[in-house]
């Protein structure tokens, strides 16, 4: 079954239900470290989100989607990194997460950016045109899950590095 749910950006009564539905959408994965609604409260804090969209359905937010900026080390500007993409389990492959990723795509292109980027699994992210990129890579992650989407004709050559806040490992408020 695929759901049409409603896409928009974030607004900021949404804040606490994105970090309720970030947890709910990781806590069952293994390769996860538990930490990516510590990443999206520190990049929205260091006003690093470029977008942030939710999906509603029946007027609860099941799912989210964040865009920030990525440095490249050759100095290529206007790339962009996707994640964390996060839909609550029961609305898991109902077509949420790509209806997300679609719109998010779309509304980076329409900002101009070059490219995005995305630390992901190999069966999902090539269907919105990612692929690995024999001239881009990011430090510590083996290439077959790290995926580029170029718009802007060339792709980039380096190393990709992520905005600071997804090396978060704690709860931001412990340090308050």
């Amino acid at each position: 079954m695929t759901l049409n749910p409603l896409l928009r950006d974030e607004t900021p009564a949404d804040i606490p239900v994105i970090r309720a539905v970030t947890l709910a959408a990781f806590e069952d994965v293994g390769i996860s470290h538990h930490t990516e609604h510590w990443i999206v409260d520190a990049l929205r804090a260091a006003g690093a989100l470029t977008l942030s969209l939710v999906a509603v359905v029946e007027n609860q937010v099941v799912g989210h989607i964040a865009f920030s900026p990525v440095t490249i080390s050759d100095s290529s500007e206007g790339w962009c990194g996707l994640g964390p993409l996060s839909v609550l389990p029961p609305y898991q492959n109902q077509g949420i997460g790509q209806a997300l990723v679609r719109l998010g795509l779309s509304r980076l292109r329409h900002l101009n950016a070059q490219g995005c980027c995305v630390v992901g699994h190999p069966a999902y992210y090539p269907r919105f045109g990612f692929q690995p990129s024999p001239t881009l890579s990011h430090e510590g992650v083996p290439p077959e899950f790290f995926f580029v989407l170029s718009w802007g004709g060339q792709t980039p050559q380096g190393t990709v590095t992520f905005h600071s806040g997804f090396e978060i490992d704690h709860d931001p408020a412990e340090s308050a």
